[in-house]
């Protein structure tokens, strides 16, 4: 079966994909969000890539070092066996700071014999939109290209550049080395250099995942989605990537196609609240420094997203010249979504914001900013809650009153309500006391649906939407309350297809949904779990991990049938929603199983 079976390294600057043949089949330099050198994944005939190929007759597996981000292939034929380490590299510097150059290097690894593989280098620079020449010099190869953009790239080997260059046959009897640059190197690349590269990097990753906590189940997938969402944070900026990729589709051959390289508001929030449950101070502190430094003012200048160099204007356009993913075209760079007014953002980021004064101390300079963002916040939400917007699915032509929303509308207030509290703002309190419950009240009368015996995707409908669900998490309504148990069940009953939800059915810009949204069933069984039935969500969980790849990496859809990931990938949704979910059904034991029956 065709899936998204890659695996991805990084260093906080940059990523790539791999594929599990050892083929690097996506990667954009100096940074996430730059032109393609390798974009196979868009276009499997020009897109480009770095692939290491060996004969049928040898078995190739893979899986990371664990504990940290450094993908090994390995090749094995009876006693002719290879590993390919493939990372970025990131480590402390001795004088501050990271060491995170624009590069990847494959060290590439003799176990035992005389094995034998041949490379194919073809970069293509600038999203393949011109030719790329490639020429062999003393001390490197280097390709360029003189399109729309001059750009060059630079490979760096111990073996003979000319075999490399023509794909010929190499026999490996001693480690070796590829080092994919964007910047010529000062200093001699040598084999002893590129492997304490290596040391530094697994040793960098294996100091990270030591401060993040051990849980009694599910330890595993908790610490690859933890490094993984890890690998989609920009350090330069604070920013938190909503994927890596650009364009993988909902659905093979139909449209829903985005660019995810930038920082959703939304996503990153949610992202920062379960690194920082981890322990991730750092993180959590760059972050709220990229959106202290984006909205400087006090009035509403919030958009929904921003490039990860806090880019405001994102303008979208087609690469018509790539044939897409599995041919689903068009591939998009820029997202036009950025133009979108979504009304729960605001609520989200104050969620992020409460969770900042619970989990971290706080300086006063660094309070008082904060308290002047809180109360930009509720004024904006008050000024703006009771109109309709595109909600957190984007609907890219009419607004609506949706449900969400306006629950994070309240979310908003009520986080800012609890800051206020820490700090002692008693008159603040008591006003926004009065806007949370007017907000309440509105959202209790109107987005109940008898008929549907639901909380419902917009005010007036009958509509479901799975995105209600986070009623509970974010404190809205009581797990045990009547009405969320209904909700839960009738999202089950109408929803649910072959242990996967959808996000709603109802029609939408692009016709109607045919791939399940994969955060949305990590939300469902974190309701079963909510409402007692503990025992229905770890079975549906248990399911729904297996549909990951063989690497434990989650995009942003899957396929009701096949169960084939779709979507941007790796999808920072959904492994911060996995992360709670385990986290979760982690902390169930045996006695609470019992209690949980007999309520």
């Amino acid at each position: 079966m065709n899936n998204l079976d890659y695996g991805i390294i990084g260093n906080c600057r940059s990523a790539a994909l791999i594929s599990k043949t050892g083929a690097i089949e996506w990667c954009c330099l100096p940074e996430f969000d730059s032109s393609s050198v390798f974009a196979k994944l868009l276009d499997e005939n020009i897109g480009g890539s770095f692939e290491i190929l060996v004969d049928e007759t040898y078995t190739i597996t893979q899986d990371y070092i664990e504990n940290t981000t450094i993908l090994v292939t390995r090749f094995s034929q009876g006693n002719d066996v290879f590993e390919v380490h493939d990372f970025m590299p990131r480590y402390y510097k001795a004088n501050g700071g990271y060491q995170a150059p624009p590069e990847i290097i494959r060290y590439i690894h003799h176990i035992s014999g005389k094995p034998t593989f041949r490379v194919k280098y073809n970069p293509k620079l600038e999203y393949a939109k011109g030719v790329t020449e490639i020429y062999i010099k003393e001390h490197f190869i280097v390709s360029l290209t003189y399109g729309e953009r001059f750009d060059t790239l630079f490979l760096y080997t111990n073996f003979d550049k000319e075999k490399v260059v023509n794909g010929d046959t190499i026999e490996l009897t001693e480690d070796g080395y590829f080092l994919v640059g964007y910047n010529e190197k000062v200093f001699e690349t040598t084999v002893e250099s590129v492997y304490l590269e290596h040391q530094r990097t697994k040793v960098y990753w294996l100091n990270w995942m030591d401060r993040t906590p051990k849980y009694k189940r599910y330890q595993k997938q908790i610490s690859r989605s933890a490094l993984t969402l890890k690998l989609l944070t920009y350090d330069k900026t604070g920013a938190v990537l909503a994927a890596a990729t650009t364009s993988l589709p909902e659905t093979i051959g139909e449209v829903r196609n985005w660019d995810y390289r930038f920082c959703w508001i939304r996503d990153a929030s949610m992202v920062i609240k379960v690194v920082s449950q981890l322990g991730h101070k750092n993180i959590a502190k760059r972050y709220l420094k990229f959106i202290m430094d984006l909205i400087p003012d006090k009035d509403e200048k919030l958009q929904i997203m921003y490039g990860i160099n806090k880019e405001k204007r994102l303008s979208e356009t087609t690469l018509d010249h790539l044939s897409g993913y599995k041919n689903s075209s068009p591939v998009r760079v820029g997202n036009a979504a950025y133009k979108q007014k979504q009304n729960d953002i605001y609520g989200i980021l104050m969620d992020v914001i409460h969770q900042q004064f619970i989990n971290f101390s706080m300086d006063i300079e660094h309070t008082e900013e904060i308290w002047t963002i809180t109360k930009g916040i509720v004024w904006v939400v008050n000024k703006h809650w009771k109109e309709a917007d595109k909600g957190i699915w984007e609907f890219r032509t009419e607004d609506r009153h949706f449900t969400f929303s306006k629950v994070l509308c309240w979310v908003a207030v009520d986080k800012a309500i609890k800051v206020a509290e820490i700090l002692n703002k008693q008159g603040k309190v008591t006003k926004w006391k009065q806007i949370a419950a007017e907000i309440k009240e509105d959202i209790m009368s109107k987005a109940w649906s008898d008929e549907a015996k639901a909380f419902t995707q917009s005010y007036g409908s009958h509509d479901l939407d799975a995105s209600v669900l986070l009623m509970e998490p974010y404190g809205f309504i009581e797990a045990r309350d009547p009405k969320y148990i209904s909700t839960v069940n009738a999202i089950e009953r109408d929803l649910s297809n072959d242990g996967l939800l959808y996000r709603y059915k109802n029609r939408d810009d692009f016709g109607l949904p045919s791939s399940s949204f994969t955060i949305c069933t990590f939300w469902f069984i974190n309701s079963l779990y909510k409402i007692g039935e503990v025992q229905k969500a770890k079975q549906w969980f248990d399911r729904l991990l297996s549909y990951s790849n063989h690497l434990g990496l989650f995009s942003e859809d899957i396929d009701f049938k096949t169960k084939r990931l779709l979507g941007n990938f790796p999808q920072a949704y959904s492994h911060l929603a996995l992360i709670e979910t385990a986290i979760n059904l982690s902390n169930v034991t045996d006695d609470e199983r019992v209690l949980d029956k007999m309520r």
